[in-house]
């Protein structure tokens, strides 16, 4: 698995326009090919009238799943360099729609490459990245006496305290880096005199 990735910071519109030609980049972080689609779906209904609607999309950490179309502009002017875009600035999990609106002049094969994948570049200029970082899923269960304390202390030392369940007693999930589990386990021990349960689980991503 991928250490870390980048994504898209927030789901966002730019436009720009070359030659009275508009073109409308509309980004959004997506987790499955699913939204993907159901994001490229959206924004055509939202632009019925365009004269084209390209996307591309990259799913997966290690850019598993790649697609693109150039929806009508000539083979490769559209979809492919605006996945070439998303590819050099390394995001993922990140579905772009680039609308067009034609304003009379004709941009050349050359001229739509450098304006769609340029559109895409501004676009995520605009919107900004965020990076996510592999972690280990942990549950630490601990007394209701030091639940408190100890919640406090993992917020304290920067932990990612996911959730806070109450029973019997508490159990407190958080996100380990794998390289830190051996530390946190000592830490641990020291912080609540050797009461503390520590249970590992799958892994996930979160932000970095």
């Amino acid at each position: 698995m991928q250490e870390q990735y980048r994504t898209l910071a927030r789901e966002g519109v730019h436009e720009t326009e070359i030659n009275r030609s508009r073109f409308i980049c509309a980004l959004a972080p997506v987790a499955t090919e699913q939204e993907a689609q159901e994001f490229v779906a959206r924004i055509r209904k939202e632009h019925p009238t365009a004269t084209h609607n390209c996307f591309a999309y990259v799913i997966g950490a290690d850019a598993s799943v790649q697609k693109a179309s150039d929806d009508g502009e000539p083979g490769g002017t559209a979809g492919v360099p605006m996945l070439q875009m998303l590819m050099r600035r390394e995001v993922r999990y990140v579905a772009a729609v680039v609308t067009r609106y034609y304003g009379g002049v004709k941009l050349g094969a050359g001229g739509l490459i450098r304006a769609y994948g340029g559109v895409v570049g501004e676009a995520l200029d605009a919107l900004g990245t965020i990076t996510r970082q592999r972690f280990r899923l942990a549950t630490v269960t601990v007394d209701h006496q030091r639940a408190g304390k100890l919640e406090n202390d993992l917020r304290a030392t920067g932990r990612a305290v996911r959730e806070v369940r109450y029973g019997e007693g508490v159990a407190i999930e958080i996100g380990l880096p794998d390289a830190d589990v051996e530390a946190f386990r000592a830490w641990l021990a020291d912080a609540t005199a050797g009461t503390a349960g520590l249970e590992l689980g799958g892994e996930a991503y979160g932000d970095a």
